[in-house]
């Protein structure tokens, strides 16, 4: 959850426990303070029964009752609609009735009768559900100075309804109070965390820079009115620029150093180039003289050729990578796949005829804007790799596909698999780096002159043609993926048009 949401949630959370603790405390409060006026009417009402019943006493010795049996100071003056009243014979009810609003006595049933017997016979006032219509009564028994026992009681209906509306209304306003807070929380909270938002926002540009490797110019910094160290949000701001500040001197430093080694690689292989020439050269003038050498001498100048075949071989993949990390120092012109994958293949099967190569292409020719020379140093890197590192017989399968994405753009796909004992899980993460070699867990011809390099060619050639390589290895099937932008969609753009690559 987002920390605006938290806080717009905090501060509901308080509303709600304020409002939930005033409508308790207020309807407790209101109830009690209306149970007592109440009781304070219920004892009035007994006393006007009492004395009503003294005065209506009849020489018959009758009790105090109408013709029809009821109770008849029920209805006697002062006497509130819904009282009740009823005589008590040895701690029984036996008659009962309540008038109504119209003024008619109304008299209790049997079962009501029974409810009101259950109780202890007290003065203090009692809480009493007669059901029905009647609902809940609060009443209190008493005896005459003659000995008449009877029992008086007040409906609770208008101290219910009283304490049910404060509730409702308590709700009422709790529940807007709630609307409005949480609507007016959203807009305060949202501008208070706008520096928040700002710094935030910053954050997410400097991810989005590849500072992996290259020039890296980290120019965003968190602004100075939301760096301000007084407030939570600006001590963050303040942190973080000075972790940008820290982040790019230790960018440009190194940054520095790879500038000055790719230099020195790059200035170390152009010088190495003439005299590996001249060994070359010189060995191979001294086998072809007129003159008959040793067999020791001769294999020893066979393996000086071979070594220096090979350090030249190194010191061109050096300077490519080299020129590669100037810039994409390619050419841009429409490359047709299709014909370059068929004559990679073919000069593998000729270098290999112990593997099973496998040609699987569209049946339309697929083209891509680039280098081709480079193009087809980056497939046949690939088939030198699979060549290599798996033993005789292995399949290997080279395909050309072409997708659009959901944005619209359209990729070629070049694929390289082979069914070989697979990749280390450990070198693939860094298969692409220079100088790394898969020779852990795939097979590797003896004598082979693998130097590193050939999979980092790879990368950089591919990387700049605006595409991506990946790879996935698991033992019986190693793949190797080129994704390069179709003819039309690709990022190579005019500053590069014609360029050789030397």
């Amino acid at each position: 959850m987002t920390l605006r949401n938290r806080l717009i949630l905090s501060v509901l959370a308080l509303i709600t426990l304020v409002g939930l603790t005033i409508g308790v405390v207020s309807s407790v409060a209101l109830n009690g303070f209306l149970l007592g006026r109440l009781d304070s009417q219920l004892q009035t009402a007994t006393n006007r029964s009492l004395t009503s019943i003294d005065r209506h006493r009849p020489e018959s010795g009758l009790t105090g009752t109408g013709s029809s049996g009821d109770p008849a100071f029920v209805g006697g003056p002062g006497q509130a609609a819904g009282t009740l009243g009823g005589f008590t014979r040895s701690g029984v009810v036996d008659r009962a009735a309540i008038v109504d609003s119209a003024g008619v006595v109304q008299q209790l049933s049997a079962e009501q009768l029974d409810i009101l017997s259950a109780l202890i016979v007290t003065k203090a006032p009692q809480t009493v559900s007669l059901g029905g219509s009647l609902g809940d009564y609060r009443v209190a028994f008493d005896r005459s100075p003659s000995g008449d026992g009877i029992i008086v009681g007040l409906p609770l209906s208008d101290v219910t309804a009283t304490v049910t509306q404060l509730v409702i209304v308590t709700v009422a306003v709790t529940v807007g109070g709630l609307i409005v807070a949480a609507l007016l929380g959203t807009v305060l909270i949202r501008l208070a965390l706008r520096p928040l938002d700002r710094v935030e926002a910053m954050a997410t540009r400097v991810t989005r820079l590849r500072l992996d490797r290259g020039d890296v110019v980290l120019a965003e910094r968190v602004p100075d009115a939301d760096a301000d160290l007084r407030t939570e949000v600006g001590r963050v701001g303040a942190s973080l620029n000075k972790m940008l500040g820290h982040l790019a001197s230790a960018l440009a430093s190194r940054q520095a150093s790879e500038n000055k080694m790719r230099q020195f690689v790059a200035d170390a292989s152009h010088e190495l180039r003439t005299p590996l020439a001249s060994i070359r050269g010189y060995a191979e003038l001294t086998r072809r003289g007129d003159f008959e050498l040793p067999v020791d001498v001769s294999h020893s100048l066979g393996r000086i050729e071979s070594e220096a075949t090979r350090m030249t071989s190194l010191v061109e993949d050096l300077l490519l990578l080299a020129r590669l990390d100037e810039g994409p120092a390619i050419e841009n012109a429409p490359v047709d796949l299709t014909r370059l994958l068929v004559d990679a293949v073919s000069d593998a099967h000729v270098a290999a005829g112990d593997h099973e190569w496998v040609l699987d292409l569209p049946e339309e020719p697929i083209e891509v804007s680039g280098d081709g020379p480079r193009l087809y140093q980056v497939v046949s890197n690939l088939l030198a790799n699979a060549r290599v590192h798996t033993p005789a017989g292995t399949e290997v399968t080279v395909s050309l596909a072409s997708k659009v994405d959901a944005s619209g753009s359209s990729s070629a796909i070049i694929t390289v698999s082979d069914d070989g004992p697979g990749i280390d899980p450990l070198l693939v993460d860094t298969l692409f780096e220079r100088f790394v070699r898969g020779d852990v867990s795939r097979f590797r011809q003896a004598g082979s002159t693998s130097t590193g390099l050939g999979l980092a060619i790879v990368r950089a050639v591919v990387d700049a043609h605006g595409g991506s390589v990946e790879v996935a290895s698991r033992p019986g099937n190693t793949e190797f993926r080129i994704v390069l932008p179709l003819r039309g969609h690709s990022p190579l753009g005019e500053a590069v048009l014609g360029r050789g690559s030397n």
